[in-house]
């Protein structure tokens, strides 16, 4: 991948990041050093781990060289920011100090000036909170999201925690089985309300797997790609703003896709 002059930002999400997958691992490691270290900031909006347990999982090894990457582009100039995942929520000051990033609220107003001048306001989020016909699952959301009970759950010992995690993931998998992809995708009403909230006239998520670029009314919503390097089909991909301001989706060799939208 050669790099571009002068990127404004960058924004990747759902990479599932584990030591059982290396190939996807070490893409990611090759993103960060041929793209993100020449990038002025970088956005991770979620699921950049496959789950994340509490920050004392960082002495890890795999967790450890994630956060050793990242906290190099950090060191080198690039203002890296996280936005939690539904798989990485647990993700705390520990993490944000060890990889030098930046824990932003969700949703998070992000203002870009390109070249010319003119900026432009762009409102980031992981995408599951605006899936809101998945009633079942925004039930469980409020619940893991709630400081009382992160706090319970993270004075467990780390493999009691670990093996919970493990169980819920088995569970999700099961249940998704059993739903639409409609009730699994973010709703109209709840992308309505995202714009008219922030005031920002775009939108870039994740948590979907479903990439594409909808525009509405003058209004356009980015979706984010998963990455899979180690299965098939292999997917994966970013979004850039560049110099001059504009919106860019790459898929995983580098090349810019079409803006075909939806």
């Amino acid at each position: 991948m050669t790099a571009p002059a002068r990127t404004l930002a960058l924004f990747i999400s759902d990479l599932h990041l584990q030591a059982s997958h290396p190939r996807t691992a070490e893409a990611f490691f090759r993103f960060l050093t041929e793209r993100a270290a020449h990038a002025e900031r970088l956005y991770l909006l979620g699921d950049i781990f496959e789950y994340w347990a509490g920050d004392d999982d960082l002495d890890d090894p795999f967790n450890a060289s994630v956060a050793a990457a990242l906290r190099r582009v950090s060191d080198g100039g690039t203002a890296v920011c996280w936005l939690a995942g539904n798989r990485d929520f647990l993700v705390g000051t520990g993490f944000a100090e060890a990889a030098g990033l930046t824990l932003l609220p969700e949703p998070h107003v992000a203002t870009f000036a390109g070249r010319g001048g003119a900026s432009r306001a762009v409102v980031l989020v992981h995408g599951d909170a605006q899936c809101t016909d998945d009633v079942k699952y925004m039930a469980f959301r409020a619940q893991v999201r709630d400081p009382a009970w992160q706090r319970q759950f993270l004075a467990m010992p780390l493999a009691q925690r670990k093996a919970i995690i493990a169980g819920l993931r088995e569970g999700s998998r099961a249940a998704h089985g059993d739903k639409s992809y409609e009730i699994m995708d973010v709703t109209p009403a709840a992308i309505a309300a995202l714009h008219a909230d922030s005031g920002a006239d775009v939108i870039i998520h994740g948590h979907t797997h479903r990439p594409a670029l909808h525009d509405a009314g003058g209004r356009q919503r980015y979706v984010l790609p998963d990455w899979e390097l180690d299965e098939t089909p292999v997917r994966g991909g970013w979004i850039a703003i560049d110099e001059d301001g504009r919106i860019l989706r790459f898929d995983l060799d580098g090349q810019v896709i079409r803006p075909e939208s939806t």
